[in-house]
C-alpha cells in the first residue's frame, strides 16, 4: 500500500515556528491554543499579518523547524510496512525546495529522495493514504485521507483524524 505523508504541521512543526517568530519581533505572547480555528496571521493585529504572511518566503525559515513529537519514530515503522513518501508543496515558497530537502537529510534520512515528492498541487498524487493537515489536499486525493490536527484545521470534519503520531501508530500500524 501507498503513503503519502505532508510536512507542514505534520511532521515539522511550522505552525509553531510562526508564532515564535512574531512574539520574538513584537515581544508578544501569542499561543497555539490562542489561534484554534484560524490561521497564525489571523490572530495578530492587522499592521501584523503581512510580517506573518512572509515568514515562508524568508531563507532560512524552513531550516531549523521542529520536529512533530513521535513522527520520527512511527515514520519509521510506517516505512516497513508501507511504500511510504513524503509529499509537500515545496513550489509555493522558492526557498522551500532546497531547505525542506535538508531538513528530510536531517530528520528522515531513510526516507531516501527518491520517495520525496516536491511539488505543487497534491491532486496528482495516486494512491492509497494521505497525511495532511490541509482539507483541500485530502478533498482531491482519491484514497484513504488521515487529517493531521493543526490549529487552523480543528473545526474541519469529514475526514479521520490524528491528534498525534502515536494516534497515526493506532490508525496504521
Amino acid at each position: 500500500m501507498t503513503l503519502f505523508v505532508d510536512m507542514d504541521e505534520v511532521i515539522a512543526d511550522t505552525y509553531q515556528a510562526h508564532i515564535d517568530l512574531y512574539n520574538k519581533k513584537y515581544n508578544a505572547k501569542l499561543k497555539k491554543e490562542d489561534c484554534l480555528g484560524a490561521e497564525v496571521w489571523q490572530m495578530v493585529p492587522p499592521e501584523h499579518q503581512n510580517y506573518v504572511r512572509n515568514h515562508a518566503n524568508e531563507r532560512g525559515f524552513f531550516i531549523d523547524l521542529a520536529v512533530m513529537k513521535d513522527s520520527q519514530e512511527v515514520m519509521r515503522e510506517l516505512n516497513d510496512k508501507y511504500e511510504l513518501y513524503i509529499a509537500s508543496a515545496a513550489m509555493q515558497f522558492k526557498t522551500s525546495l532546497e531547505e525542506k530537502a535538508d531538513w528530510l537529510d536531517k530528520h528522515f534520512p531513510f526516507i531516501p529522495w527518491q520517495n520525496r515528492i516536491l511539488c505543487g498541487h497534491k491532486h496528482i498524487l495516486k494512491g492509497d493514504i494521505l497525511i495532511d493537515d490541509r482539507s483541500y489536499n485530502l478533498d482531491a486525493f482519491d484514497g484513504r485521507g488521515i487529517q493531521f490536527t493543526s490549529p487552523h484545521n480543528v473545526k474541519t470534519n469529514g475526514f479521520d483524524r490524528a491528534d498525534t503520531w502515536q494516534d497515526v501508530a493506532k490508525l496504521l500500524l
